[in-house]
């Protein structure tokens, strides 16, 4: 919600929660990838929608991505054509949607044999017939010679040449972010901070609500609402059980971990992509403001957590797998920021099931008392798990159809052409806003080597409902996931302007430092 002066004003957010007798036809329970779509589907749809999510927007899976909107290269592999052309034409779609945060990133797959040559020439050009006229660019094989030059860095030892072909990269969280602002905008209710703590059910044993807790003050609102969306990633049982106390589990845990690098490792435009590691596994190089991030892991994990930990041997495998193909090996001491997210797939029936086995895609059930839940997914495809749970709560309900407009709905900040050397850039068109305030202030860089600035500290208070350090930090700019040590540098000061503009006093900003030290210290290799 808006205040006069174009801010959102999360005090309104809360009034309007208090209002008696006022009820939601939508309430989606998470703010990630998988609930910010099924929001904004329903409020573009014409539903009342509220959203609420217990932390910040995208603070778990959704911000720890390996930055990437593609098709699923290792789906085809699978043998999943279906998800291949389904992410093919999303990734199509959010491109469009959404110029100023997801691109086309050129690929290079290196290539060590001549079966190898045939096997990811063939598949790759499956690739770009699957994605039809949606596809970004077509894939071609390059010399030695050529692949060399596009990678520099790369082991020349045996190499025969590359194969090229093209994905979308993307900035997770600063997706997430413009997706609730469009959600705001278009007439929907997003905030952050509330924790569904209970569900209420009218006699005949339907959803009718939940409880919800704001986190910063510890008081409870009642959420009145028809319908009650479960889209809560990795902890979707945790919201089962307030529904059904003792059901079984639906999704196993995956944990995939990354690790950032300083460009001089990995000086390329072009993507590396290693189609077969040691485990069998996919393993990128991705540039990504002015870094390159490598990953992923795939580690079956028994606990669902919302700050999880690299495993040691996660990183040792990046290190070693990266060291394999890069002239240049990088050493734990070279690491500037290590993290770690959890992906919620569907529960195998065959136990045996390795989780790089389970498909990525998603799958929605209903429980006998109305709730919907939303299992599986990836953040390609988050616009169309909206849709799909839309649709199947009007079948469900035996709603009226309205038809969907989210394939063609610009997103906040949307903007094209831009230039990807602005370190503004992924604000889309509000940077011309944040350059007018940092031209009318005489401020310095926060960070230089980084470009962060004082205004941009404000506008994600101000514009973007960020509440805390972190939040800043690690989810309106990528100062955490970018350079762990010095975003741990400027936390004080940035600590200080937000309690400025939330009017906190210097025990906040205490605890607010000393918080986010401990969570960066987390991100750094000793």
């Amino acid at each position: 919600m808006k205040g006069i002066d174009g801010t959102y004003d999360r005090a309104a957010y809360l009034s309007k929660l208090a209002e008696p007798g006022s009820e939601w036809d939508i309430l989606v329970i998470g703010g990630g990838a998988t609930g910010l779509g099924v929001a904004l589907e329903a409020v573009s749809r014409g539903y009342k929608t509220l959203l609420v999510e217990q932390a910040d927007f995208a603070k778990g899976t959704s911000s720890r991505s390996t930055k990437l909107v593609h098709g699923g290269v290792r789906y085809l592999a699978q043998g999943d054509i279906r998800l291949v052309r389904e992410a093919s034409i999303e990734r199509g779609l959010l491109h469009r949607n959404a110029p100023h945060l997801v691109k086309d990133q050129l690929f290079i797959v290196p290539v060590y044999s001549l079966l190898d040559r045939l096997k990811y020439t063939i598949g790759l050009k499956l690739y770009d017939r699957i994605a039809g006229k949606l596809r970004l660019g077509p894939s071609v094989f390059i010399s030695k010679e050529e692949t060399l030059r596009r990678l520099p860095g790369i082991r020349a030892a045996g190499l025969k040449g590359g194969v090229v072909y093209h994905d979308g990269q993307f900035d997770d969280s600063r997706l997430a972010v413009n997706i609730a602002q469009t959600i705001w905008e278009n007439g929907g209710d997003a905030i952050n901070y509330m924790k569904v703590v209970g569900l209420f059910k009218s006699q005949d044993g339907k959803l009718t609500g939940a409880s919800v807790l704001d986190i910063e003050s510890g008081k409870q609102y009642r959420i009145c609402a028809k319908v009650v969306v479960n889209a809560t990633g990795v902890f979707v049982d945790d919201i089962l059980q307030l529904d059904n106390p003792g059901g079984g589990r639906t999704i196993c845990v995956s944990q995939g971990v990354h690790i950032v690098l300083d460009k001089s490792f990995y000086s390329a435009d072009a993507a590396l992509m290693i189609p077969r590691t040691s485990d069998g596994r996919v393993l990128f190089a991705v540039p990504w403001h002015d870094k390159v991030v490598v990953g992923t892991t795939d580690t079956p994990v028994d606990t669902a957590e919302l700050e999880p930990r690299a495993l040691e041997k996660e990183i040792n495998f990046i290190l070693d797998t990266a060291s394999a193909y890069l002239e240049k090996a990088p050493q734990r001491s070279d690491v500037l920021s290590v993290f770690a997210g959890q992906r919620p797939l569907a529960a195998p029936k065959n136990g045996e099931q390795t989780t790089k086995e389970i498909s990525r895609s998603h799958k929605i059930i209903v429980s006998p008392s109305r709730l919907f839940t939303m299992l599986g997914g990836k953040w390609t495809t988050y616009r169309r798990m909206g849709e799909d749970m839309v649709n199947r709560i009007e079948q469900e309900l035996k709603w009226m159809h309205r038809s969907s407009t989210t394939a063609n709905l610009s997103l906040h900040g949307a903007i094209s052409p831009l230039s990807h050397s602005d370190p503004f850039y992924f604000y889309g068109s509000d940077a011309a806003l944040i350059k007018e305030r940092i031209n009318g202030t005489a401020g310095q860089w926060l960070s230089e080597k980084l470009k962060i600035h004082p205004q941009q500290v404000k506008w994600a208070v101000e514009k973007e409902m960020a509440r805390t350090v972190e939040d800043v930090l690690a989810r309106r700019t990528r100062a955490l996931l970018l350079d762990a040590a010095e975003s741990r540098r400027i936390a004080p000061t940035v600590a200080s302007i937000m309690a400025q503009c939330l009017q906190k006093d210097d025990d906040w900003v205490q605890e607010q430092v000393t918080a986010f030290t401990k969570l960066a210290n987390d991100y750094t290799l000793k």
